[in-house]
């Protein structure tokens, strides 16, 4: 692949990944609306207490995809300022990494993808296996998962 190819890529895969956050940020904002409003429609019955049990149930549902959302968008936020239009010697946040089976993408903590028809690891920088990626140049061995693989290819 040439350098701007290279480039396209990883803008193209980075674009993906924007895309599987707002997605995952979407879908947090609809449950913490059914959870807020589950609340709220809780009504007053002789049970007494359980109509207190089930507000509060539904508020801390809300909290929990709240905070989730909260951290989906610093994931957001840290995926954005990672610039992907350099190509890469090192191992660095926000580059693609290809191992002999394996392929990482160093961005942010997504998991597995598929894209171009293949699989591919988006991890975060601070996730175990980036950090033993980090700093790594092309020919390098890298241990991961208790298997030991050289690197291939960093762009």
């Amino acid at each position: 692949m040439a350098d701007q190819q290279q480039i396209d890529f990883k803008m193209q895969l980075k674009e993906r990944c924007m895309f599987l956050i707002r997605d995952r940020m979407d879908s947090l904002r609809m449950a913490m609306n059914v959870a807020q409003d589950a609340a709220n429609e809780e009504t007053k019955s002789s049970a007494g207490d359980k109509y207190e049990t089930s507000r509060a149930m539904g508020h801390l549902e809300k909290d929990m995809y709240a905070r989730q959302l909260a951290e989906t968008g610093k994931e957001m936020a840290s995926l954005m300022s990672v610039d992907c239009s350099i190509l890469y010697t090192t191992v660095s946040p926000g580059s693609f990494v290809t191992c002999e089976n394996i392929s990482y993408f160093i961005l942010a903590g997504i998991g597995k993808i598929n894209f171009n028809g293949a699989s591919i690891y988006v991890i975060s920088p601070n996730a175990p296996v980036a950090k033993s990626l980090l700093g790594k140049m092309k020919g390098d061995y890298v241990t991961i998962n208790n298997g030991i693989h050289q690197i291939k290819e960093i762009i």
